[in-house]
């Protein structure tokens, strides 16, 4: 127990904890492990209150409707993919800029990257990426807020060479955006807030420390919203899924 507890960084609660310890082999109550973690001085990491925020920016583009409003949530992979930007702040005093696209299905985060600049170039080049890696079949919703990256011509062309349908969040509705948001309260929380501030020596010390934090939420971070499966295992299998359902007899 204690080993799974140190091995995922406090990150699990009693939960999470509990599904991992069945997978290998061993059948243990919440309350005995919360009565073992106690014994040992273990206690999780506890997430803050999620207000998400709202972007607004007065940049004159027009932008898409919210394809996402009053619809359900997309039960296969690569149907519907999230995105923001957040600032990482450096030892220097400047700040880096991650930006991520998100699977609105499995949570697998399909592509990401950390720079020193917050330009249309960094939101384009992980979208080009994730495109690339990914091949969505045409019609995939690809949703942010109204900033100022995610409506140029650039980003745009790509979404259109993919087939891809652009959404944006309505203007005031910090909510509309809210699990590309949450993202980034699970990295704040299980990741940068274990190291002191300024948080990050440079921008190389960004760009490792956010590798490190994916790799592992893509590969071994059970969540609940998907029944505890780790999100890369759950996108492969819906991808099977995927190409099992549309091919030809």
């Amino acid at each position: 127990m204690v080993a799974v507890f140190d091995h995922h960084k406090r990150r699990y609660g009693t939960r999470r904890l509990r599904v991992e310890l069945r997978e290998k082999g061993h059948r243990v109550g919440r309350q005995a492990l919360r009565t073992g973690l106690r014994r040992h001085g273990r206690k999780a990491l506890q997430p803050k209150s999620f207000v998400p925020r709202t972007t607004d920016s007065t940049h004159g583009q027009r932008c898409a409707p919210n394809l996402l409003l009053d619809q359900p949530r997309p039960t296969q992979a690569n149907r519907v993919w999230v995105s923001d930007i957040t600032y990482l702040p450096l030892a220097s005093g400047a700040w880096a800029y991650l930006c991520a696209f998100q699977d609105a299905c499995t949570k697998h985060v399909v592509s990401w990257q950390v720079r020193a600049d917050m330009s249309e170039a960094l939101v384009t080049s992980v979208l080009q990426r994730a495109l690339l890696a990914q091949r969505p079949a045409p019609g995939l919703v690809v949703h942010s807020d109204r900033g100022g990256q995610y409506v140029g011509n650039a980003y745009k062309a790509l979404l259109r060479g993919a087939q891809a349908q652009l959404s944006h969040s309505r203007r005031g509705e910090c909510y509309d955006n809210a699990q590309a948001e949450s993202l980034w309260s699970r990295l704040k929380t299980e990741e940068l807030e274990a190291r002191d501030w300024p948080v990050f020596a440079d921008l190389a010390d960004a760009q490792a420390s956010v590798a490190d934090y994916f790799d592992y939420y893509n590969h071994e971070r059970r969540h609940s919203s998907i029944g505890y499966q780790k999100p890369y295992q759950f996108h492969h299998q819906q991808q099977l899924t995927n190409i099992t359902q549309f091919s030809p007899a």
